[in-house]
């Protein structure tokens, strides 16, 4: 219940949280207004660096979303250039994060990371067809466990993220919901995947690890 109320945080937050804590403390000493001020941000700080537990379906025949936001893009194209996979057809869908949004990215099924490839880019708007292009990214390519399927999960950051966390590693195991990393102040995550109903609605807010965004 408590954790509900007040859910753990990420470690990345954990600096921040720090700061914002002490700037508010002095505040406190010197100022009213100033200390309602930095009371606020570090209430937001605390809350955008939340990092609770889900709980997935457990059932690979499903895509759970990688990410909490909205779904701005659902369409057929082509597979990234990235990872050679340009001359390939994909369903693609984008999850779009706002800084209000727990930023927290998780694994849509069950499976291996076969390849982690980052490229440096731009920090535009991440809701723009062009930042999947232009700007800084993380590409994941995972095996799923069920049926051995490719599945694309890229991490890109936005406006104000500047800094990608990647937690797993090339060649591990992972299961239906587990962390992959997070992205800084506001992004997007895309998933790339084949053979499957797109369960998930243009517009819809779905939560990272829960959500059902595709099946078999």
């Amino acid at each position: 219940m408590i954790e509900n109320i007040f859910p753990k945080i990420h470690k990345e937050g954990y600096k921040f949280l720090a700061i914002s804590i002490i700037l508010t403390f002095f505040a406190w000493l010197f100022s009213g207004i100033l200390f309602f001020v930095l009371l606020v941000i570090t209430i937001w700080v605390y809350y955008f660096f939340r990092d609770p537990d889900r709980v997935s379906i457990e059932d690979d025949s499903f895509l759970v979303s990688p990410a909490d936001g909205l779904i701005t893009q659902i369409l057929e194209t082509d597979g990234p250039k990235e990872l050679n996979l340009n001359n390939e057809k994909f369903t693609k869908i984008s999850v779009f994060m706002n800084v209000f949004n727990c930023h927290v990215n998780r694994i849509p099924t069950a499976g291996k990371i076969e390849e982690i490839y980052y490229k440096p880019g731009k920090f535009l708007n991440a809701s723009l067809d062009k930042a999947s292009e232009e700007n800084e990214r993380n590409y994941f390519k995972l095996k799923s466990k069920k049926n051995n399927e490719e599945i694309i999960i890229v991490q890109i950051a936005g406006l104000i993220a500047r800094r990608i966390v990647c937690e797993v590693e090339q060649g591990q195991d992972l299961k239906q919901g587990d962390r992959i990393g997070m992205i800084r102040f506001g992004s997007r995550v895309d998933i790339y995947f084949k053979n499957k109903k797109v369960l998930a609605k243009l517009g819809q807010n779905v939560v990272a690890g829960e959500s059902l965004i595709a099946s078999e």
